[in-house]
């Protein structure tokens, strides 16, 4: 299918692109607002609000050869959470070739206008190969001034049940991460390393001074990540989790597509559904969506 764009590539408007050799789209609005997402993955690249910097961390190592992961952005996480079922490492669909079904852009709407990309992947003979099960997923990025909508939506054409975890890989730009504090994770369950075992967050924030892995379970609220003069919410809905990750000082040394100092730059807070397994029943279909705002934290 061929992508559908109703106002056609005008100048300063949202366009098909090339991002490191990879096929992409920039979304961009009259306020300046900027996103850009690669089909590879249907991965989002960048995405600098109106009148800021770049929010999101892109390792500068990152490998955009089209052959692996991209480290950085928001990779999309589908249909297995990390090594949590026998698939590879976070499933298929971050490495997959998404379709891009539709973009669009809405500049004279409210407050700084509008702009959206959806891509799709279908299961073909390759994702069958690894995981036997019919399935289509829809991803729109959805951008306005200071705000960054990414929604996953997984269909079931089959007839059985289809069971998966996911999640938004969402690598978060931050000037130095043992001065970044993210809150809204007090009283949630975190599981314990290795364990299905959970302890209650008592803490009333977050700081990271070491490697974190941490899942926590059913979290409630929206979180705040404050980062010196700039902040950022996060909120979700259809995901019930949320991961957050730092590899610190050594395993980032091991990683060959990430600076030394790359971890200093960057938390992962992730929308995930990894606790318990997402069931849909044939026919129909499931939704979750990370919301990004960006917000002035003095």
């Amino acid at each position: 299918m061929s992508a559908k764009n109703p106002l056609g590539n005008t100048p300063n408007t949202s366009a098909n692109t090339q991002f490191h050799g990879l096929d992409a789209v920039r979304l961009t609005l009259p306020d300046g607002s900027t996103a850009v997402i690669s089909a590879f993955g249907a991965q989002v690249l960048s995405w600098v609000p109106a009148g800021g910097g770049e929010r999101l961390y892109l390792s500068p190592k990152a490998d955009f050869s089209g052959k692996a992961p991209i480290r950085g952005g928001v990779p999309v996480i589908f249909p297995q959470f990390a090594e949590r079922g026998p698939l590879p490492r976070h499933g298929f669909a971050r490495t997959a070739a998404w379709a891009l079904e539709e973009w669009r852009e809405q500049p004279e709407a409210e407050e700084g206008g509008f702009a959206c990309a959806v891509y799709s992947l279908q299961a073909d003979e390759a994702t069958r190969a690894l995981w036997p099960h019919d399935f289509k997923a829809e991803l729109t990025v959805a951008l306005t001034r200071d705000r960054l909508d990414i929604e996953l939506e997984v269909e079931n054409p089959g007839s059985e049940a289809l069971e998966f975890t996911c999640a938004l890989h969402t690598y978060l730009r931050v000037k130095e991460v043992e001065n970044a504090t993210l809150t809204g994770l007090h009283g949630s369950r975190r599981l314990l390393p290795g364990s299905q075992e959970t302890k209650i967050e008592s803490g009333p924030e977050l700081m990271v001074e070491d490697e974190v892995d941490d899942v926590y379970l059913n979290v409630p609220r929206p979180l705040l990540l404050k980062d010196g003069r700039q902040a950022l919410a996060i909120a979700s809905e259809g995901f019930t989790d949320v991961v957050v990750w730092n590899p610190w000082e050594t395993k980032c040394a091991g990683l060959p597509d990430m600076p030394a100092n790359g971890f200093r730059h960057m938390l992962c807070v992730e929308s995930a559904a990894v606790g318990k397994p997402v069931s849909v029943a044939p026919g129909e279909a499931w939704w979750g969506r990370q919301t990004l705002v960006t917000l002035d934290a003095a």
